[in-house]
């Protein structure tokens, strides 16, 4: 969102101090011209087509947590060039599945005024738009959204998914279970990630959903209460490594395409940004090292399945490890 102290400026002071600190600020502010207050045409009619996003919420004890939610294509309805509505009824009906969106457990973090973020991804062409913006109106059937930044990501770090439209599952109720730290079946589901999400947030500037890649491997496993993984270069803003500076309230989300469950982690994030472990993750700029408060295990969280297509191009070799000395 733009910086309180000049509207039209895209960064807030966190975003500034890291692309200060790494080099980058006359790139940074280049790069930033894409970011608009306003959803383009050609954000419209890629949102016409997607099933799948993931939404950044601040829960009421600050804690920050990235979510899943499907619908069926268009479930996120663009209703003006500043507003966007989430249609509850769609989402996770496609087996005549009614569930309201109050049912959603981030949902739940949500009221009118709330800071929000969303990442509308297409796994299948590697295209991204991030969505942030503030709850204007909040009920069980609806959520709309006033939006104040809207840009497409780069591809780099997308694997290629196929949504398989004829392996739908059928209606199943949702299983939650949460604890606190990582037990075996978690730690082999990270250790086997190739894909992760990442949510955070401003206190002023609001919610941010971001994704991260690379090959399996690519996340260390400290312990049952930490992680460790690599941030690789990038388009140069560092909206995440932005709001980690100022706010390490973090929430990390990992999917099983292909069985529907979901794993949730919110916790704190710190920036490592010199230290010999560097030498473990090819190509790594600097590490995060996420420190786990809670955990949510979803499944059935979708009756959506995909297909993995290939890794991206722009992955690193695999690190040298999944797990810690």
């Amino acid at each position: 969102m733009a910086n309180d102290e000049n509207p039209m400026m895209p960064f807030h002071s966190g975003e500034i101090t890291v692309q200060t600190r790494i080099g980058v600020r006359e790139e940074a502010e280049q790069v930033g011209r894409v970011i608009s207050q306003t959803i383009k045409p050609a954000a419209i009619e890629f949102l016409c087509a997607q099933q799948l996003a993931i939404v950044s919420t601040i829960a009421a004890d600050g804690n920050v947590w990235a979510s899943l939610l499907t619908g069926s294509p268009g479930f996120v309805q663009v209703l003006d060039q500043q507003t966007i509505q989430i249609n509850s009824f769609l989402i996770q009906n496609l087996k005549s599945k009614i569930v309201r969106l109050s049912a959603h457990a981030e949902v739940q973090n949500l009221s009118n005024g709330s800071q929000i973020g969303l990442l509308i991804i297409d796994l299948s062409n590697r295209r991204r738009l991030r969505l942030n913006g503030n709850v204007i109106k909040q009920q069980p059937e609806i959520l709309q959204i006033q939006i104040q930044q809207a840009f497409f990501n780069c591809p780099k770090y997308i694997q290629t998914r196929y949504l398989e439209t004829r392996a739908i599952a059928e209606s199943q109720s949702s299983e939650i279970q949460t604890r606190h730290g990582l037990n075996d079946a978690d730690q082999v589901w990270i250790a086997q990630a190739d894909t992760f999400f990442i949510a955070s947030a401003h206190s002023d500037t609001g919610a941010d959903a971001s994704h991260r890649g690379g090959y399996p491997g690519f996340i260390q496993i400290v312990d049952s209460q930490t992680l460790l993984f690599p941030d690789y270069s990038g388009n140069n803003m560092f909206q995440t490594l932005g709001n980690l500076a100022v706010n390490p309230k973090a929430g990390l989300l990992f999917i099983d395409f292909e069985q529907g469950h979901t794993l949730q982690l919110t916790g704190q994030a710190t920036i490592l940004w010199d230290t010999e472990q560097l030498n473990a993750f090819a190509d790594a700029q600097r590490l995060i090292q996420f420190s786990i408060e809670q955990i949510r295990e979803t499944r059935n969280a979708t009756p959506l399945r995909w297909q993995f297509g290939e890794y991206s191009p722009a992955n690193p070799y695999p690190p040298i490890s999944s797990t810690a000395n």
